[in-house]
């Protein structure tokens, strides 16, 4: 009997001592949702673990969905009640949803986010910039890559103004070697991503204009608007034989087989470019318009986390996020993703001499988003959508440009009304 008890406490204690470890378990681990299924890798061994360095005993599962299952897959779980703690945010509305139906908390009062600009937090805001519901991780930046043996061999330099922009492109095209830009209008995006809105900054004045636009103070029939469709439209002679069919990804293959000698780039470009290209390569930002010294980049908000409302471990969840504004997360994640920037004010060394000179372009330019991201694309016409044709269409001629400007206030009148 004696020995019958003893081994039933024993069993008791082992049941207890085992249910306690589950719970800890439980209570220490984190799930983390992503669309970036491309990076699962760089979590895995290389944030997850730098984390676990400070707090071992937080379990952290990376968690992604296929980017453009992501959305939905991610409302799903969440109003069923089975998605993560850790929720990665996608820029502006989509977020701002999220946030609106209580399923995102208000970051606001997180250790660490006075290390980020109003511009940085823009993208994770409530319209009155009250509230901020995910912490910016990265942001992406648009500008012009070049191969550095075409210009050797041609004999140029890095414009600074767009003069000296349009004679490197003459030069090229005399030369006739390489295409002297890489951009296709097959896809449209390009135009309006790495054509107007790469440029444009410039004319608008980044923030100043962005702002002016959503308040109704600006318009898109304005000269500040109509003069970048101008300069994309005197593209088109250098683009090539066929851009018009030219697809992304044949503009990356064009470039990275050393056939083309300036891309108009996406920061993002920079990690396909080191695995396929055998070329040394520098960037420049958008050459200046006559008489004007302030230069302006678009240096778009990209990627951010929230915690999810409904998570059981909000206690570690906030760890995770307070960490992610460290910059040992940023310099992890910049060096990891070259072309992702860090949003943080703490400078952070990157490694790779493409991406550092795009990021380094902050020091000198004032930072903007595309004008097109925040409210002024929940309507219909959509005018990301719409600026993607109307961009595509002005540089393959189809368009003049103060048609295009035309067409996108239009588009814009018929449901958006400034302040309301």
């Amino acid at each position: 009997m004696e020995q019958t008890l003893k081994g039933a406490l024993r069993t008791s204690v082992a049941a207890a001592t085992l249910l306690a470890g589950l719970t800890a378990a439980q209570a220490g681990s984190l799930k983390i949702e992503s669309w970036r299924n491309d990076d699962a890798d760089i979590w895995n061994s290389k944030i997850i673990p730098a984390f676990n360095k400070h707090y071992p005993d937080i379990k952290v599962e990376f968690a992604p969905s296929a980017p453009k299952e992501y959305n939905a897959a991610l409302n799903a779980r969440l109003d069923g009640g089975t998605a993560g703690d850790l929720i990665t945010c996608r820029p502006f509305d989509a977020s701002l949803a999220l946030y609106q139906k209580h399923q995102l908390d208000s970051v606001n009062d997180l250790k660490g986010m006075d290390n980020f600009s109003d511009v940085a937090k823009s993208a994770w805001q409530t319209d009155d910039g009250k509230t901020t519901f995910c912490v910016p991780m990265a942001s992406v930046v648009a500008g012009f890559i070049y191969n550095k043996e075409a210009f050797a061999k041609v004999g140029v330099s890095e414009p600074k103004t767009l003069d000296e922009f349009h004679a490197v492109l003459e030069k090229l095209k005399k030369d006739g070697t390489y295409v002297p830009l890489v951009m296709g209008t097959a896809d449209q995006w390009e135009a309006a991503t790495m054509g107007f809105q790469n440029i444009g900054p410039d004319y608008w004045k980044g923030e100043a204009g962005r702002t002016n636009l959503i308040a109704g103070k600006e318009k898109f029939t304005d000269p500040q608007y109509i003069a970048p469709f101008k300069e994309i439209a005197s593209w088109a002679p250098y683009l090539g034989s066929g851009y018009q069919a030219q697809t992304y990804a044949d503009s990356q293959n064009l470039f990275s087989l050393g056939k083309g000698a300036i891309y108009a780039a996406g920061s993002w470009d920079i990690s396909t470019f080191r695995g396929q290209a055998k070329f040394a390569m520098g960037a420049f930002p958008p050459p200046l318009p006559a008489g004007d010294t302030q230069c302006y980049i678009s240096d778009h908000t990209d990627i951010a986390m929230g915690v999810n409302a409904a998570s059981k471990n909000k206690d570690d969840a906030k760890k995770f996020l307070e960490w992610l504004t460290t910059p040992e997360f940023a310099t992890i994640y910049a060096n990891a993703l070259p072309g992702f920037f860090p949003l943080a004010k703490t400078p952070v060394k990157v490694d790779d001499d493409v991406a550092a000179t795009m990021v380094g372009w902050r020091a000198n330019c004032k930072s903007t988003i595309r004008n097109s991201y925040q409210i002024l694309s929940r309507g219909t016409p959509n005018l990301e959508n719409e600026l993607w044709n109307v961009s595509a269409q002005v540089v393959n001629g189809k368009l003049t440009p103060e048609a295009a400007g035309k067409q996108l206030q239009d588009g814009l009148d018929k449901w958006y009304k400034p302040g309301k």
